[in-house]
């Protein structure tokens, strides 16, 4: 296994202005929600949703969330809202993010063609897990955030991406990781191609999943995965899992890539709420 990326090379200002800015207000379900957005590690503004309890109560859990590529409908921070208003109710505040690789952003584009560049994946992974560490900044910030008892959620690229932050931010305590590939290589070579596979190849290595993830000190880790994924073999989905430290558990479910199940949903919050309450 190739050693992980320094956890220097994610270094950001967290002491630098948030400049939260909300820009819609909502009731969902028993829950409150915001739309807002946050300054990122390089300054540019971050659009996020931010899920409170409807009443303001004691300080609860928090949670992050970041959604997968697939659905254009889903591929937002809309895609765990379901969980979050779940967990508000009681008594969590989650922020849901909209990553890089969000479908507004990109619309009816093929994002691994026509929005993502071979010759700034590297750089565009780093700055994505320092968006991260914003997000948790922001979540941090929430009047009704226990900073003790924060998770973090992610799919697809999420996951991916979730277990970069497991290996260089000590605040989530808890992960959830749905349909994580051990290689960002392996997927992002399924649109545009670089020049140079080889040499391209070799600098994604070091930012690869699962040496980050092996050096995480968080207290323990679900993986979710859907027997009929097609983009990832079950050698792959064994191997992100046996790099996660103990205590770790996997489920795995009759379903494809997007884990839309009843079982996924019901099971990761029963995972949440017996470990961050």
């Amino acid at each position: 296994m190739i050693a992980a990326l320094a956890a220097t090379a994610f270094a950001y200002d967290a002491h630098a202005a948030l400049r939260v800015r909300v820009r819609h207000r909502a009731a969902l379900g028993g829950a409150r929600a915001q739309i807002v957005t946050f300054a990122g590690a390089d300054g540019v503004p971050v659009t996020a949703e931010i899920v409170a309890p409807a009443k303001a109560g004691a300080r609860g859990p928090g949670v992050l969330f970041v959604h997968w590529l697939g659905d254009p409908q889903t591929t937002n921070h809309t895609e765990f809202e379901p969980d979050a208003i779940a967990l508000a109710k009681r008594g969590v505040t989650s922020v849901l993010l909209d990553a890089w690789w969000s479908a507004p952003q990109w619309g009816t584009r093929d994002w691994f063609v026509q929005v993502r560049s071979p010759e700034t994946d590297y750089a565009d992974s780093i700055a994505e897990v320092k968006k991260f560490r914003r997000a948790l900044d922001l979540l941090d910030a929430q009047p009704g955030v226990d900073p003790a008892r924060v998770a973090f959620v992610g799919h697809d690229f999420g996951a991916m991406y979730g277990a970069l932050l497991a290996g260089v931010d000590r605040r989530p305590k808890w992960y959830v990781l749905l349909a994580g590939n051990p290689s960002f290589s392996q997927w992002f070579l399924l649109g545009k191609k670089p020049a140079d596979v080889a040499a391209y190849t070799a600098q994604m290595a070091p930012l690869d999943p699962l040496p980050c993830l092996a050096r995480s000190r968080a207290k323990a880790f679900l993986f979710q995965y859907a027997l009929r994924d097609r983009y990832i073999t079950p050698q792959s989905e064994a191997a992100f899992f046996a790099a996660a430290p103990p205590p770790r558990a996997m489920f795995v479910y009759d379903a494809t890539h997007a884990l839309a199940v009843p079982q996924a949903l019901s099971d990761r919050l029963a995972w949440l709420e017996a470990r961050i309450f």
